[in-house]
C-alpha cells in the first residue's frame, strides 16, 4: 500500500482573512492538497479564538469569512476533511487525557505565556495578570488537534515551531505512559515553508491586523484599489528609477505574478514607470487573480447554510477517524466498558489455552482475502479483496505486529483501517453492545502475549 503524507493544519477565527493569509498560508495549503501522496486535513481553530478573543459576534462572523476563504480559494472538500475545531468533541477530551500527562513545567516555557508574564513584569503588574489557563494551556489544545489526527507535517510559521515539538514532548510521553509498546502518536514534524511569502502591508511592515495595515482579500473591487493606492512609496517621480528589491509594492505584486510578468514590472520600474501607474498595475493584477474567487466567495457568505452542510460533512469525515481512536485512547488509560471488559475477561479466561488466527483463501476472481476467526471459531473479519497473496500477507503480519489499531465504528458493525485504507470489516452484530465486546475481543486477539 502507498504511504501518503498526512498535513494537518488551522487558522484562528478572529479576523477576516487578507492578502498576507491567502499567499502565506491559505493558496500554499489547497496547492499542496492537490498532492496524490497527502492526506489534508485543514480545520477552523475556533476553540483557539476564544483564547484571544472575547466577542462572540466577531468569532462567529470570522468563521464564516474564513470557511468561505478556504472555499472560494478552490479547496476540494472531497480530497481533503475540511472542518470546524468545535465540532469535534473527541478534541477537548483528547486534550484532558493529554493535559494530565503534560508537564507544567514545559508549559512554563511556551513562548506565548513567557512574554505575557515578561510584560506583566516590565510595568510592574503581577507576573500572571490577566493570563487566563486558555492562555496557559494553549499548547495542549494545539497537541491534541495534531495528535487527534496522527498528522505527519503541520505546516507553521517559525513562531510556532515549538508548539509542534511540544506537541512532541506530550505524545511522546503519553506513549511512555499508556503503550505498553504501542505508539498510539505519531511523532508530528513542523513543516517550514521557506518560499511561502510574507507579504508587507500598507506601510512596509508586516500585514497584520494587529498594525491596520491590510489589504481585505475579497472586498469589493473598489475597496482594493483604495487600499493599494495607500501603499506607502519613496519620493521618486515618474521618469526617475526606482528600486523594485526595495520597494514592497513590487514584492505583493512579484506574490500573484508570474516570472514573465514580474520581470517586465521589475523593468519598467527601472526605467521610470511613476509610482501611480504602478499601484494601478497591481490593482489590475490582483482583481484578474482574485476576481472569480472574490464572486464565489460572496456567493458563499450568503448562503451560510451551504457552508453549515459542507462542515457538517467534513466533521462527519473527522469524526470517523476521531471517535474510534479516542475510544482506544479511553482504554489505554482506563476508561473502559464494564460489558466489553467482563465479556472479554471471560472469553480470554476460558480460551486461554487457545488463540485467534487468520485463514487466507483465494476468491474465484483470483484475488486473495483473509478472515480473522477468535478462539472460539467466531468471524472478527473479513478483509477486502488483494490482488496477490505478499500484499494480504503483509496485512496480516502489520495486524499481529499489536501496532495501534484504526478501528472505526460504523453503525452496528466496524472496519479496520492501516495506512488510511480499510483493510477489513466486521460482520453486523444485534446491538452496538455486541459490537464494542468484539471490538475488545479484537484487541486482545491482536495484542501480543509477553513472555
Amino acid at each position: 500500500m502507498t504511504t501518503r503524507t498526512r498535513i494537518l493544519t488551522g487558522i484562528t477565527t478572529t479576523g477576516t482573512p487578507h492578502l498576507g493569509n491567502y499567499a502565506g498560508a491559505i493558496r500554499p495549503a489547497i496547492l499542496a492538497s492537490r498532492d496524490s501522496n497527502a492526506d489534508s486535513f485543514y480545520f477552523l481553530a475556533d476553540y483557539h479564538a476564544l483564547i484571544k478573543c472575547d466577542d462572540p459576534l466577531r468569532i462567529q462572523r470570522s468563521r464564516l469569512e474564513i470557511a468561505a476563504t478556504w472555499l472560494a480559494g478552490g479547496l476540494d472538500v472531497d480530497r481533503v476533511t475540511f472542518y470546524r475545531q468545535s465540532d469535534i468533541p473527541e478534541i477537548p477530551e483528547l486534550t484532558w487525557l493529554l493535559t494530565c500527562v503534560a508537564a507544567k513545567g514545559l508549559l512554563n516555557r511556551a513562548h506565548a505565556y513567557k512574554a505575557s508574564v515578561d510584560k506583566n513584569v516590565e510595568t510592574g503588574e503581577d507576573p500572571d495578570a490577566g493570563i487566563t489557563m486558555g492562555l496557559y494551556s494553549y499548547p495542549v489544545l494545539m497537541a491534541a488537534d495534531i495528535l487527534m489526527f496522527n498528522a505527519h507535517k503541520v505546516p507553521v510559521g517559525r513562531d510556532q515551531i515549538q508548539h509542534v515539538e511540544m506537541a512532541r514532548d506530550i505524545g511522546q510521553r503519553f506513549n511512555h505512559l499508556f503503550g505498553q509498546g504501542k505508539e498510539f502518536f505519531t511523532m508530528p514534524e513542523a513543516l517550514i515553508e521557506e518560499s511561502v511569502a510574507t507579504l508587507p502591508g500598507l506601510d512596509g511592515r508586516k500585514m497584520s491586523k494587529s498594525y491596520d495595515n491590510t489589504i481585505p482579500l475579497f472586498s469589493s473591487a473598489k475597496e482594493m484599489k483604495d487600499a493599494i493606492s495607500r501603499i506607502v512609496t519613496d519620493s521618486r517621480a515618474p521618469g526617475e528609477a526606482k528600486d523594485p528589491d526595495n520597494s514592497h509594492l513590487f514584492t505583493l505584486f512579484q506574490a500573484f505574478a508570474t516570472p514573465a510578468q514580474s520581470d517586465e514590472f521589475r523593468s519598467e520600474l527601472l526605467q521610470g514607470l511613476g509610482w501611480g501607474e504602478a499601484k494601478n498595475r497591481l490593482f489590475q493584477l490582483l482583481d484578474s487573480e482574485l476576481g472569480e474567487s472574490r464572486e464565489r466567495y460572496h456567493q458563499l457568505i450568503e448562503r451560510p447554510a451551504d457552508l453549515e452542510d459542507i462542515l457538517q460533512l467534513g466533521a462527519k469525515k473527522a469524526r470517523a477517524v476521531a471517535t474510534p481512536f479516542l475510544h482506544e485512547l479511553r482504554e489505554a488509560v482506563g476508561l473502559r466498558s464494564f460489558v466489553a471488559q467482563t465479556q472479554v475477561a471471560a472469553t480470554t479466561k476460558k480460551k486461554a489455552a487457545k488463540a485467534a488466527r487468520f485463514v487466507s483463501f483465494r476468491e474465484d476472481d483470483g484475488s486473495f482475502r483473509f478472515r480473522l476467526l477468535a478462539a472460539d471459531g467466531e468471524q472478527l473479519l473479513l478483509s477486502r479483496n488483494f490482488a496477490d497473496g505478499k500484499t494480504a500477507g503483509q496485512v496480516t503480519k502489520q495486524l499481529q505486529s499489536g501496532q495501534a489499531l484504526d478501528v472505526r465504528s460504523e453503525d452496528l458493525s466496524f472496519s479496520v483501517w492501516l495506512e488510511g485504507e480499510c483493510v477489513a470489516d466486521s460482520p453486523a452484530f444485534a446491538d452496538s453492545t455486541a459490537r464494542d465486546a468484539a471490538i475488545g475481543a479484537l484487541r486482545v486477539a491482536l495484542t501480543p502475549v509477553q513472555e
